[in-house]
């Protein structure tokens, strides 16, 4: 724990969001707790929360270095970072490279297919709802974002995946999809939040041909694979090969 956090003031499937010094900068601890099926499916992870922040640091400043904005400010601990406090968007926004997971479940498409340009799908984020997914005219009609809103998520969402499908590429990974989590700062800034890592992207390891054994991100969990932190492991091995040294806020 680090010790200058101040009460808790969210807890979430995968963090503990913590009051800092300054009202307008949260402390997000990162927990070993894997979900998957809407918390339906549970356990504890040991190094989960670390591997998943030391990650996200990076990749989070890989994207503000190409000019997307972010909530991260900087790491305060293995498993902590500090970041801009936002309005979370209740929006799941997920972009799909390539063909997998409920997109082949719920429609014809065959598993493998790539997808140009990327789909972008949105959810309704509410657990107790199954996260259903909307159409535009939905989200409108919930208010949870107008037309020019919406066109702001999308265009955030594919900078985005503009950057870290060929970044993975580089590390012989590749981005099948990934589930986006944005929010609003006090200023109305539109910016990225919560995490980027293997609980969020799907990665397959170019490296490797077989189709379980190529993957590196949650759905080893999610499919009883096993190997779930050396997958993540290796993830960050990779990354850390291009971003080195995150930022320390200590």
């Amino acid at each position: 724990m680090t010790s200058d956090h101040g009460e808790l003031l969210y807890e979430g499937k995968a963090k503990r969001v913590f009051a800092s010094t300054d009202p307008d900068r949260v402390l997000v601890e990162f927990k070993n707790d894997a979900t998957a099926f809407n918390a339906k499916k549970k356990a504890q992870l040991d190094d989960k929360g670390r591997l998943n922040c030391q990650i996200s640091a990076r990749l989070f400043e890989l994207l503000e270095s190409e000019g997307v904005p972010t909530h991260y400010c900087g790491l305060v601990g293995e498993t902590w970072m500090l970041v801009r406090r936002v309005e979370i968007i209740p929006l799941e926004v997920v972009l799909r490279n390539i063909a997998t997971g409920s997109l082949c479940r719920q429609t014809p498409i065959v598993e493998g297919t790539a997808i140009e340009p990327a789909l972008l799908d949105l959810y309704y984020k509410d657990d107790s709802m199954g996260d259903p997914l909307l159409t535009e005219a939905r989200v409108q009609l919930l208010g949870v974002a107008d037309p020019a809103g919406l066109s702001a998520i999308e265009q955030l969402a594919r900078r985005v995946n503009a950057v870290l499908k060929p970044f993975f590429e580089g590390l012989e990974l590749q981005l099948v999809d990934f589930k986006l989590e944005l929010g609003l700062a006090s200023d109305g800034t539109l910016l990225l939040a919560d995490e980027i890592s293997p609980d969020t992207c799907r990665l397959w390891d170019r490296r490797n041909s077989n189709a379980e054994d190529r993957i590196l991100d949650k759905d080893r969990f999610r499919k009883d694979l096993g190997g779930v932190m050396e997958a993540y492991g290796e993830v960050l091995k990779r990354v850390q090969s291009s971003c080195p040294n995150p930022r320390n806020c200590l």
